[in-house]
Protein backbone atom coordinates (compact mmCIF):
# COMPACT_ATOMS: atom_id res chain seq x y z
CA UNK A 1 0.00 0.00 0.00
CA UNK A 2 1.21 3.47 -0.80
CA UNK A 3 0.64 4.85 2.70
CA UNK A 4 1.41 8.53 2.85
CA UNK A 5 3.41 8.77 -0.37
CA UNK A 6 2.88 12.06 -2.15
CA UNK A 7 2.87 12.68 -5.88
CA UNK A 8 2.94 15.97 -7.74
CA UNK A 9 1.44 15.62 -11.20
CA UNK A 10 2.56 18.44 -13.50
CA UNK A 11 0.34 18.12 -16.56
CA UNK A 12 -1.47 20.79 -18.57
CA UNK A 13 -4.23 18.44 -19.76
CA UNK A 14 -6.61 18.32 -16.76
CA UNK A 15 -8.70 15.32 -17.91
CA UNK A 16 -5.56 13.22 -18.39
CA UNK A 17 -4.14 14.27 -15.03
CA UNK A 18 -7.41 13.51 -13.26
CA UNK A 19 -7.77 10.13 -14.98
CA UNK A 20 -4.33 8.99 -13.82
CA UNK A 21 -4.80 10.56 -10.38
CA UNK A 22 -7.99 8.57 -9.71
CA UNK A 23 -6.08 5.33 -10.17
CA UNK A 24 -3.18 6.50 -8.00
CA UNK A 25 -5.50 7.76 -5.26
CA UNK A 26 -7.29 4.39 -5.18
CA UNK A 27 -3.87 2.87 -4.47
CA UNK A 28 -3.46 5.21 -1.50
CA UNK A 29 -1.25 7.93 -2.96
CA UNK A 30 -1.88 11.60 -2.18
CA UNK A 31 -1.87 13.42 -5.53
CA UNK A 32 -1.50 17.15 -6.03
CA UNK A 33 -1.69 18.95 -9.36
CA UNK A 34 0.00 21.74 -11.25
CA UNK A 35 -1.33 22.61 -14.68
CA UNK A 36 1.69 24.42 -16.13
CA UNK A 37 5.43 24.26 -15.72
CA UNK A 38 5.79 27.46 -13.70
CA UNK A 39 3.17 26.40 -11.14
CA UNK A 40 4.69 22.93 -10.98
CA UNK A 41 8.16 24.25 -10.31
CA UNK A 42 6.89 26.49 -7.51
CA UNK A 43 5.06 23.61 -5.84
CA UNK A 44 8.02 21.26 -6.22
CA UNK A 45 10.37 23.80 -4.67
CA UNK A 46 8.00 24.52 -1.78
CA UNK A 47 7.37 20.92 -0.68
CA UNK A 48 9.17 17.60 -0.87
CA UNK A 49 7.29 14.96 -2.86
CA UNK A 50 8.04 11.27 -3.16
CA UNK A 51 7.39 11.41 -6.90
CA UNK A 52 6.83 14.02 -9.57
CA UNK A 53 5.08 12.96 -12.78
CA UNK A 54 6.08 15.51 -15.36
CA UNK A 55 4.71 16.21 -18.82
CA UNK A 56 7.17 17.72 -21.31
CA UNK A 57 5.01 19.97 -23.48
CA UNK A 58 3.43 22.58 -21.19
CA UNK A 59 2.85 26.31 -21.12
CA UNK A 60 5.10 28.77 -19.26
CA UNK A 61 7.92 26.25 -18.63
CA UNK A 62 8.50 22.96 -20.38
CA UNK A 63 8.96 19.77 -18.43
CA UNK A 64 12.63 19.80 -19.43
CA UNK A 65 13.05 23.26 -17.91
CA UNK A 66 11.31 22.16 -14.72
CA UNK A 67 13.43 19.03 -14.50
CA UNK A 68 16.65 20.95 -15.01
CA UNK A 69 15.66 23.55 -12.40
CA UNK A 70 14.87 20.86 -9.82
CA UNK A 71 17.95 18.74 -10.44
CA UNK A 72 20.32 21.70 -10.72
CA UNK A 73 23.48 22.12 -12.73
CA UNK A 74 25.16 19.15 -11.08
CA UNK A 75 22.12 16.94 -11.68
CA UNK A 76 21.87 16.03 -8.00
CA UNK A 77 19.16 18.39 -6.75
CA UNK A 78 16.05 16.99 -5.01
CA UNK A 79 17.68 13.58 -4.44
CA UNK A 80 14.79 12.17 -2.38
CA UNK A 81 12.23 12.94 -5.08
CA UNK A 82 11.86 10.62 -8.04
CA UNK A 83 10.99 12.48 -11.24
CA UNK A 84 9.37 10.60 -14.10
CA UNK A 85 8.59 12.07 -17.51
CA UNK A 86 5.06 11.08 -18.54
CA UNK A 87 4.49 12.25 -22.09
CA UNK A 88 3.27 11.33 -25.55
CA UNK A 89 6.57 12.27 -27.18
CA UNK A 90 8.36 9.20 -28.48
CA UNK A 91 12.02 8.42 -27.86
CA UNK A 92 13.61 11.22 -29.80
CA UNK A 93 16.02 14.06 -29.11
CA UNK A 94 13.64 15.52 -26.52
CA UNK A 95 13.41 12.28 -24.54
CA UNK A 96 17.16 11.80 -24.64
CA UNK A 97 17.58 15.33 -23.31
CA UNK A 98 15.14 14.57 -20.50
CA UNK A 99 16.97 11.44 -19.46
CA UNK A 100 20.31 13.21 -19.57
CA UNK A 101 18.81 15.92 -17.36
CA UNK A 102 18.39 13.38 -14.56
CA UNK A 103 14.87 12.00 -14.95
CA UNK A 104 14.32 8.76 -13.06
CA UNK A 105 12.11 7.37 -15.80
CA UNK A 106 10.38 8.08 -19.09
CA UNK A 107 6.88 6.79 -19.83
CA UNK A 108 4.94 7.20 -23.06
CA UNK A 109 1.27 7.81 -22.15
CA UNK A 110 0.02 5.99 -25.24
CA UNK A 111 1.97 2.87 -24.24
CA UNK A 112 0.26 2.32 -20.88
CA UNK A 113 -3.20 2.27 -19.38
CA UNK A 114 -3.78 4.15 -16.12
CA UNK A 115 -3.76 0.98 -14.02
CA UNK A 116 -0.25 0.19 -15.28
CA UNK A 117 0.96 3.56 -14.03
CA UNK A 118 0.09 2.56 -10.46
CA UNK A 119 2.34 -0.48 -10.74
CA UNK A 120 5.19 1.58 -12.14
CA UNK A 121 4.79 4.17 -9.38
CA UNK A 122 4.73 1.41 -6.77
CA UNK A 123 8.11 0.17 -7.94
CA UNK A 124 9.60 3.68 -7.85
CA UNK A 125 8.48 4.92 -4.44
Amino acid sequence: MAGSKTILFIEDDKPIAEMYARVLEREGYAVEFAYNGEEGLKKAEAKEYDLILLDIMMPQKTGIEVLQALRGEDGKGSPKTKIVILTNLAQDKTSQEALKAQADGYIIKADIVPSQLAGIVGRLV
